[in-house]
């Protein structure tokens, strides 16, 4: 391995990564904002637009565990040429897309290229920087991780405003080019490849129960808990989950090696960035509701208060990466995780007139908090996996990263709803109003902003409870010396010798 970090020039790999890697992500939160005006321009409703979002992540989550087979059976430079080809010709189909049928095909393969990509990238850091150096890469990963998805919103809030969604597709276009063209020259060989069977049982076992479970709390948000679709959804999820798991515990070569869980620090950082990112996604869907339907803000508004605090998030990643190799995790993440929980207490006391700048402020200091957490401590827990771990730990924290980010929308907007709901019955009955009269008309528009506003505070406290639970585990975070392969080698290659 230390003969791979030596031989090559990483400078053009890591930068042929970093591009692909933040067009891909930039593309999963780009139409969040754009949602509403594709809908009356495609003429589909709520529920059938939504799939441009969900349709991606489910996706992306079943791709994932099949990463590591990929990366095992194919060269470094084959699969970053195939996936970036993917995410560009997808592109190029949803730039075009005639009706909203195209446009989810485009979508779909846009994200079959980025499941696989992202997973990549990853192997190829830990692959091509030594142990003491990897805090600094994943550092530089986190600017394409964390930057691409705060800057979406901003970007396609304005585009909207001004020009067709169809823009939104055009802008990423060229830079998917440059990423597949720069990378196609660039890009070398660095991960060892094998002739590996693909588990075909555990590819539908983990299709159907990954799948299950992120359309399960997908459509939890907008259907309620008790719909029968959503219900036998997550029952599916879970008993195919099961079986998968039975599955790869028993097959030979497994698709998503669970026993990654048997190094401690590895399964602890893994529920710590499971937990923070479930709490991420409050403020990031929360405050554009607050922003546009209490206060009246346009969509590019919106977008602006996230805009500064990416920037910080992108500055801050590389300069945390740095601290990580001198400090170790712990100490960064429980500040980090600190700065983080106080914002979010700050976020439960939101009211009907607080003002732009007063959440521009703390929604910045949160993500300072938030560029503290999730490459330090993803790290910290893949430096203990031996190095043919590598691949099954990146795709096994990729696959519950996008679980956890599904379900904590789900939790935190069905938390939101069903307060707003039930605080506005009960605003309603202490007014002694009538909603159906016009008259009411004003009051009612009071007393749902009240609803909305009680809501949203409620969704940040819980929120608020995930990042303390989160706090407490960070505690125990350690500084563990990489599981050394250096034994381990050698005898397997005498076995195979002897066997010979």
């Amino acid at each position: 391995m230390e003969a791979v970090q030596n031989q090559i020039k990483r400078a053009p790999i890591v930068a042929s990564l970093l591009i692909a890697a933040f067009v891909a992500i930039l593309s999963q939160t780009l139409l969040n904002v754009a949602l509403p005006t594709m809908m009356k321009d495609l003429n589909v409703g709520e529920s059938t637009i939504q799939w441009l979002i969900t349709g991606y992540m489910l996706l992306n989550g079943i791709l994932v565990p099949i990463s590591a087979f990929l990366i095992e059976r194919f060269t470094t430079r084959q699969l970053f040429v195939s996936a970036t080809s993917l995410f560009t010709v997808g592109t190029l189909m949803c730039a075009l897309a005639p009706g909203f049928e195209v446009l989810l095909a485009g979508r779909l393969i846009q994200a079959a290229g980025a499941g696989i990509l992202m997973p990549l990238m990853s192997i190829v850091f830990l692959t091509i920087f030594p142990i003491e150096q990897r805090g600094k890469a994943m550092g530089m990963m986190g600017l394409a991780m964390i930057f691409a998805p705060a800057v979406g919103p901003t970007l396609s809030g304005w585009i909207v405003e001004h020009h067709s969604w169809r823009v939104l597709f055009y802008i990423v276009l060229p830079l998917a080019v440059i990423g597949l063209v720069f990378g196609a020259f660039s890009m070398k060989n660095v991960t060892k490849n094998s002739l590996p069977k693909l588990d075909i049982w555990g590819v539908i076992f983990s299709t159907i129960g990954f799948g299950g479970l992120l359309y399960g709390f997908s459509d939890a948000s907008t259907d309620g808990w008790d719909n029968a679709r959503v219900i036998v959804s997550l029952a599916a999820g879970v008993v195919f989950l099961i079986l998968f798991v039975w599955r790869e515990l028993k097959v030979e070569k497994p698709i998503l090696e669970f026993r990654v869980f048997k190094f401690d620090m590895f399964s602890l950082t893994t529920l710590i960035n499971v937990i923070i990112t479930m709490a991420m996604f409050s403020a990031m869907i929360l405050l554009p509701i607050f922003l546009q339907n209490i206060r009246g803000f346009t969509p590019l508004k919106s977008g602006l208060l996230l805009l500064p605090g990416a920037l910080l998030m992108g500055v801050m990643s590389p300069i945390t990466g740095m601290i990580f190799d001198k400090v170790g995790a712990r100490w960064l993440s429980v500040i980090g995780l600190l700065i983080t929980a106080g914002t979010t207490y700050e976020f439960t006391q939101l009211t009907v007139d607080t003002s732009y700048n007063h959440m521009l402020l703390l929604y910045t200091l949160r993500m300072f908090g938030m560029s503290m957490l999730m490459m330090p401590i993803q790290t910290a827990g893949m430096n203990q996996l031996p190095q043919r771990l590598n691949a099954h730990g990146s795709a096994m924290s990729q696959t519950l990263r996008n679980i956890a980010g599904a379900l904590g929308t789900a939790l935190l907007v069905t938390f939101f709803t069903n307060a707003a709901e039930s605080k506005g019955k009960d605003l309603v009955i202490a007014a002694k109003i009538n909603p159906q009269d016009a008259a009411n008309a004003a009051q009612m528009k009071e007393i749902t902003d009240q609803a909305t506003v009680y809501g949203i505070n409620f969704a940040f406290e819980i929120s608020m409870w995930m990042i303390v639970a989160a706090l407490v585990l960070a505690f125990f975070i350690r500084k563990v010396k990489p599981h050394s392969e250096t034994v381990a080698v050698p005898q397997k290659t005498a076995a195979e010798s002897a066997s010979s």
